[in-house]
């Protein structure tokens, strides 16, 4: 196992960092430009910053907003929501992103995603997965910020995607987000059985040992936690001392 990455996610609406439970219910945590400089001086090995409501909405990512949190940050930041094109991606990499999370446009285009990631390199390219459990063995892929059903098995879609080239992979629970009580560690193991790519695992972080349970049983190369890190139920830091302890493999 390589360094484990701990990576904060801010879910943008308009001009605020939000949360919420099962991508409902959302409530303002604070701005985008104040926790992202907060979660870097803390300690983060990355930053998410995904517009959850742009591609509901049909419209792009406010790019001057993602340029104000990019000129603070000094480490990768992926940004999603909303991408449409690869004239969409340039604009996001110019305004500071390092690597571009896409889901809704790729359901609907797989294509896209051969078409970007020859055109910028699979290591710039995040399939970003939203998946609702649907039987034991059976999860189904959503979209527009995890709101529209899309009769499409989640872990098949993810195998195709890492065939037409992203270079990475974020899946999230919708059952589990935002609950903080631990995290779809079944869905996760089924796609880092098989994954070729780097997965980071996301929806359900809670206490520090759900952390610990899910990078035992799934081995994802990053864990994304969104309320536990806004809500200050433990800090960068403590988390990442914890799992040192454990003896996972943590980047200072």
């Amino acid at each position: 196992m390589d360094n484990i990455r701990i990576i904060p996610r801010l879910d943008i609406k308009g001009p605020n960092v939000v949360k919420g439970i099962f991508n409902e219910g959302l409530r303002i945590v604070g701005s985008p430009q104040e926790l992202a400089t907060r979660y870097y001086k803390a300690g983060a090995d990355e930053i998410i910053y995904m517009d959850i409501v742009a591609s509901l909405y049909q419209r792009n990512l406010d790019f001057e907003l993602l340029k104000s949190v990019a000129n603070h940050i000094f480490i990768p930041l992926t940004v999603g929501g909303g991408i449409r094109s690869i004239g969409d991606i340039n604009n996001a990499l110019r305004a500071g992103a390092d690597k571009v999370a896409i889901n809704t446009y790729a359901v609907k285009n797989p294509n896209f995603i051969k078409e970007a990631a020859q055109k910028f390199g699979s290591q710039c390219i995040v399939l970003s997965v939203e998946a609702k459990q649907k039987s034991v063995d059976l999860w189904e892929a959503y979209i527009d910020g995890g709101r529209e059903k899309t009769g499409i098995d989640a872990v098949a879609w993810i195998k195709r995607a890492i065939k037409l080239g992203v270079g990475e992979v974020m899946v999230s629970s919708i059952d589990k987000d935002g609950l903080r009580g631990g995290f779809a560690t079944e869905l996760c193991q089924a796609v880092t059985a098989f994954a070729s790519v780097p997965v980071i695992v996301h929806g359900g972080a809670g206490k520090l040992e759900s952390v610990a349970e899910v990078l035992k049983l799934a081995n994802p190369d990053a864990v994304a936690i969104a309320s536990a890190f806004h809500y200050q139920d433990y800090s960068i830091k403590k988390l990442k001392n914890f799992l040192r302890s454990k003896e996972f493999p943590i980047r200072q």
